[in-house]
């Protein structure tokens, strides 16, 4: 396959490209965030009316708008749609032959090392990171690989040990890679299903986050396009978070105190720090932790039956205490997308944004006995981590792990002719 790169706008260099080469269809996949439908609605104003336009949804298993036509309130009511699609849409990928027509070679030259300063240079308040490699191959080593991938070699320890930030190794560290294109969900789920029974419940787990958990996120952000604002939350929510605005805080932090991690909470500041330096905090902390009773595998698709009474726990505990910081729910949400987006390399995602809204917005929750300050938004403290995980042990492995990695960009190296450079 020939790729041909092109630098720019996109509502300017697409059309350019397209009338280029002579090009009669465009193909474009699915995002359901603002920025990147307005790209495409502009595009399409600017391509000839000779060009067809396409777009599919290879973001999720079962396309966007196949498995619900409406704003779905939660997971409960998305997860039965999506299930029953299944076996028509998690398929094998069909295996491609070389193509049969030769491009025609462009005049399109890269200039790799301009274009690789000016990110650097924009990108210069965030640390580089070094423990994430790019690309197709590395996300399938990531999964597939024989010496650590996912669900060749941690597979196991998913279920028990995912939810542990002291193991962030049982994580399946995918994200990066499905955020950026580099894998597809597909190809997760359809080799997870190979696997499953080796690890059956690590599996189900797995494909629920991968699946349902994403596709409940692209829903949200498609069907709701105040998705990033207090405007996108539930009548209920908003009534009661504004309701509790005025509420008296123990603390109130700047944006930029809480960028750097200056805060008395410690457990806090070492999630933050995590962020920042490592460019993904554990999941725990961030994200979404599922605890399921009863799962039912059949007729080699995944159809899921929970017993009355089954209990989900989410935590989100970093944003949740930037909603009990400062003035009011309009600056906590705006406050946790920009570090969210600034720092996460999965980050300008709709699982960000939808985990960002869920914390303090109640989003895909219910409400909860009414407290200050959260109203009922669900609630979450120090105490209540204590009890699942050892706090003290997560913040000694974040102080050590930044200052290994501060104290390795630090070194200088040394070149034949005695000149500095620095990492």
């Amino acid at each position: 396959m020939l790729s041909v790169f092109v630098r720019g706008e996109a509502i300017e260099t697409i059309p350019n490209f397209i009338e280029e080469c002579g090009a009669s269809l465009l193909v474009s996949d699915f995002s359901p965030l603002r920025e990147v439908k307005c790209w495409k609605e502009e595009i399409c104003k600017r391509v000839s009316d000779s060009v067809s336009v396409h777009e599919v949804d290879a973001h999720n298993v079962v396309p966007l708008w196949v498995a619900s036509e409406k704003l779905e309130y939660s997971a409960r009511t998305i997860r039965g749609k999506i299930n029953k699609l299944l076996p028509e849409y998690m398929i094998d990928f069909p295996k491609l032959g070389p193509p049969i027509k030769k491009w025609a070679s462009t005049n399109h030259v890269v200039d790799w090392e301009d274009l690789i300063t000016a990110v650097i240079r924009k990108g210069a308040e965030v640390p580089e990171l070094e423990w994430c490699e790019p690309g197709e191959d590395a996300a399938m080593e990531v999964l597939m690989g024989n010496r650590n991938g996912f669900l060749t070699k941690r597979l196991k320890s998913y279920s028990s040990d995912r939810n542990n930030p002291l193991k962030p190794k049982a994580l399946s560290g995918l994200s990066p890679y499905l955020h950026f294109g580099q894998i597809s969900a597909q190809r997760c789920a359809t080799e997870a299903r190979k696997v499953r029974t080796l690890c059956p419940q690590a599996v189900d787990v797995f494909l629920e986050e991968l699946i349902v958990r994403r596709e409940l996120a692209d829903n949200f952000c498609f069907y709701q396009p105040q998705y990033d604002s207090l405007k996108g939350a539930w009548e209920w929510a908003r009534k009661t978070l504004m309701d509790h605005a005025s509420d008296k805080r123990e603390h109130i932090y700047t944006r930029g105190q809480l960028e750097k991690a200056q805060t008395a909470d410690p457990l806090w500041n070492a999630s933050q720090l995590e962020m920042v330096h490592c460019g993904k905090m554990h999941g725990f902390m961030r994200q979404i932790l599922i605890k399921m009773n009863s799962l039912i595998f059949l007729d080699t698709f995944y159809v899921f039956f929970y017993r009355v009474g089954y209990f989900i726990f989410f935590q989100m505990y970093w944003a949740k205490k930037i909603l009990e910081w400062t003035s009011g729910p309009e600056e906590a949400l705006a406050i946790s997308i920009y570090l969210n987006d600034k720092y996460e390399i999965d980050g300008r995602d709709p699982s960000g944004y939808v985990g960002c809204m869920w914390s303090i917005c109640g989003v895909h929750d219910q409400g909860w006995q009414e407290r200050p300050v959260f109203g009922k938004i669900r609630y979450m403290n120090y105490a209540g981590c204590k009890r699942k995980f050892d706090v003290d042990g997560y913040i000694s492995y974040v102080k050590r792990l930044v200052g290994e990695i501060k104290k390795r960009k630090a070194v200088p190296l040394f070149n034949g002719k005695g000149k500095e450079l620095r990492i």
